[in-house]
């Protein structure tokens, strides 16, 4: 708005305020905040901002104070609330264009109590007109010293009656001999007493005669009174003053020393009641306390849990006797001290995510999160979104900024399950942060440092998809660092006792029921079968086993063994006749065989009871990955 149509016209008739206002020589506004209008301006007003009086009726206040806007909200909003207020941070606008240096004072109007009156005053004309009546006070023969130290005071008064009476502050004037001269609005209504029965008094009997703790304050001590002896301004915020009905409230205050031609006459005390503040303070205390203490208690049970996880996981859930599980957990130890990425190759359900926790836990950044990603599981156009985040508005849906799992991983671990599945354009997007350590959120241009420590897994032979052009070889080799293979369970079957056993227990812990037997008739039978589900298989059979228990005894749920699949390490189930393995292509044959069975028996679902992936003992997201990656077509 420009400053023609700013402060225009509004009609409102002089002298609708009264004499006194219009004769005023202070600078006076009638304002109402709420509709932001300037009602009317005295003459004074005009004068001092340079603008007709004409044009300040019905103009903005705001567009007095530009760029001050929420300190004339603030200052508006505390005077009609407290009854009076004043500031001098406000600088009004001249009509020249400069800014006034003023004291501003406000009170509601009687009668209206929306409206405010708004004195503006020069302070340097306030000075000046004290040393007026210094002057006058001094020229005046006969007058005492006492006299003209009154009329000193007095001047005080008069030439800021309007700020005492408006500040919401306690204000008082002492003279040299501890007298009070003067005592405002505001300090009446907190001490409790009529200013009348105050002035002419000894101020610090009256009200500061003891302190917080109830012992005598003697008048030498009180720095109200060593302002008018050394001349030095004296803040105190730790002291109480006394009501007249005897009963006490913490204040801070300021003694600031008042001369006359370079004599100390006596002090001025501003003071405030603070104890709300002091309440607030107290309260914060015992939250921040009892913060701490559940703090304290969260911590410690924290410990506890993650005691009772190590103690019932056996290193991290990774369980077994067998020699190549031994293996496995002696290049968990070597690399788990390193930040060397991490690549852990094996059929599914074989523990790869286990393995990934034991790096983690056993690093030096086990105090870090553990960041598990699922590339199988992510939506090709999400990918870059799931990885590095967005922000707001990037694209549609987009509604607020989001943190990708790399910033999520920071200090930590990022676990890339089933990395195999990354797009190809997008496997060199992944594999820029790597090299850098360094991304950006999609449709932000910020770069942000990453420190993450990566480990990835994947059933699929990473160097046969390379040779493929299914996955780009700089980061075959980059995640490739340190390689560590999750043996299927048919080639460990001494593991299968152990880890059945320890399944069957927290099953029944997990279902509420006795926990059935583990006969050795049905170890015999766990061994036989050669587990296509590995582990994952292993824990869907002893599960369902334990809900159909009757009496104690498990049910298993389990295929007879078959001629030459048997579990154990003389007789292989990927061993063909005549002792040849398979190769890749028999394997992946067979596995595709499997897979168009199962769906066959599930009526072609993939998940849910009876579903494909609960027939082979697979994850849905693996089974959809897998039927991807050997060209099934779906229904």
């Amino acid at each position: 708005m420009t400053k023609s149509r700013s402060l225009e016209a509004a009609g409102s008739a002089p002298g609708e305020f009264g004499p006194v206002f219009e004769a005023n020589p202070d600078a006076m506004l009638v304002v109402e905040p709420k509709a932001d209008r300037i009602v009317d301006a005295n003459p004074a007003a005009a004068r001092m901002l340079g603008y007709p009086r004409t044009a300040l009726r019905g103009a903005r206040a705001s567009a007095l104070h530009p760029g001050q806007l929420p300190a004339l909200t603030v200052f508006t909003q505390a005077a009609l609330a407290k009854g009076h207020w004043w500031t001098q941070a406000l600088t009004p606008r001249h009509a020249s264009g400069r800014n006034l240096r003023v004291e501003v004072a406000a009170f509601p109007l009687a009668g209206a109590p929306t409206r405010l009156l708004v004195t503006l005053a020069d302070p340097d004309a306030l000075r000046r007109r004290q040393v007026d009546g210094e002057a006058d006070a001094y020229m005046r023969a006969g007058l005492s010293e006492w006299q003209r130290m009154e009329r000193i005071f007095r001047d005080i008064e008069r030439g800021n009656q309007l700020i005492l009476r408006a500040a919401g502050e306690g204000i008082y004037g002492v003279n040299a001999e501890g007298v009070t001269t003067f005592v405002n609005p505001a300090a009446a209504r907190m001490l409790g007493w009529e200013a009348a029965d105050l002035v002419g008094k000894d101020m610090h009997a009256a009200v500061h005669h003891t302190r917080p703790d109830g012992s005598h304050y003697r008048h030498r001590d009180c720095p109200i009174y060593a302002a008018f002896r050394d001349g030095a301004v004296h803040q105190v915020d730790d002291e109480v003053f006394w009501r007249a009905d005897g009963t006490s409230f913490p204040v801070e205050y300021t003694s600031t020393p008042i001369r006359d031609r370079g004599r100390l006459l006596g002090a001025v005390i501003v003071f405030r009641d603070i104890s709300q503040r002091r309440d607030s303070e107290e309260r914060l205390r015992s939250a921040l306390a009892e913060v701490d203490s559940l703090r304290e208690r969260l911590e410690l049970e924290n410990a506890y849990l993650k005691e009772e996880i190590r103690a019932e996981s056996h290193h991290q859930g990774i369980i077994g006797r067998s020699a190549a599980i031994e293996a496995t957990l002696r290049q968990v130890d070597l690399v788990a001290g390193t930040d060397a990425t991490v690549l852990i190759t094996g059929e599914s359900g074989t523990g790869k995510e286990l393995i990934a926790r034991a790096i983690h836990e056993a690093s030096r950044r086990s105090a870090r999160p553990l960041i598990r990603v699922n590339c199988a599981a992510i939506p090709r156009e999400l990918f870059e979104s799931e990885f590095f985040g967005h922000a707001k508005g990037s694209f549609t849906g987009a509604l607020r900024d989001r943190v990708g799992r790399f910033e999520l991983a920071d200090g930590g671990t990022l676990f890339l399950d089933e990395v195999g599945e990354i797009p190809l354009d997008l496997q060199g997007k992944l594999l820029r942060v790597l090299q850098e350590r360094a991304f950006e959120r999609v449709g932000e241009s910020r770069t942000r440092a990453v420190d993450v420590r990566l480990v990835a897994a994947t059933n699929r032979d990473l160097r046969a998809e390379v040779r493929n052009g299914r996955f780009r070889e700089d980061l075959y080799f980059r995640l490739n660092v340190f390689p560590i293979q999750a043996r299927p369970l048919r080639e460990r079957p001494e593991d299968i006792p152990p880890i059945a056993q320890h399944v069957l227990t927290a099953a029944a812990r997990r279902l509420n029921i006795p926990e059935p037997r583990l006969t050795e008739g049905d170890v015999r039978r766990l061994c036989r079968y050669a587990w296509p589900g590995n582990v994952r298989e292993l824990e869907n059979v002893i599960e369902r086993a334990a809900i159909l228990s009757a009496g104690g005894r498990l049910r298993l749920d389990l295929p007879d063994a078959e001629p030459g699949r048997r579990a154990d390490p003389s007789a292989r189930t990927t061993a063909e006749p005549g002792g040849r393995p398979p190769t890749e292509a028999e394997r992946r044959a067979r596995d595709r065989a499997e897979i168009v069975a199962a769906l066959a028996l599930a009526g072609g679902r993939v998940s849910g009871p009876g579903g494909a992936a609960e027939l082979l003992g697979l994850r849905p997201t693996t089974l959809a990955s897998r039927i991807r990656a050997h060209g099934i077509p779906r229904g």
